[in-house]
């Protein structure tokens, strides 16, 4: 199993009507086969600051390879995250 998270900060204000339409609109990728546990969520950690998560889980490799090239998830990242993503940092883990 693979879990794959990412931390971000958007450019929009928050509480804006474009980051809610942003998180709304990465509900697409809950949608792509292989896609398992996929999460929104809000970081309210005072030891960062980045704003937001995403974090999904894949059964194996081939099914994470199938997400990243499969054409909802290259033309989110081209239409959205690339230009509303003011910085992030991705990770991704597999278990002990």
């Amino acid at each position: 199993m693979i879990r794959h998270t990412v931390s971000f900060t958007l450019k929009h204000a928050a509480g804006s009507d474009a980051e809610r339409d942003f998180l709304d609109a990465a509900l697409v990728l809950a949608a792509i086969p292989g896609v398992t546990r996929f999460e929104r969520l809000r970081q309210v950690s005072p030891k960062t600051d980045f704003a937001f998560g995403f974090s999904m889980e894949f059964a194996d490799q081939a099914a994470y390879d199938a997400y990243n090239a499969h054409p909802d998830h290259v033309a989110f990242v081209q239409e959205r995250w690339v230009p509303e993503v003011e910085r992030f940092q991705e990770l991704d883990y597999v278990a002990l």
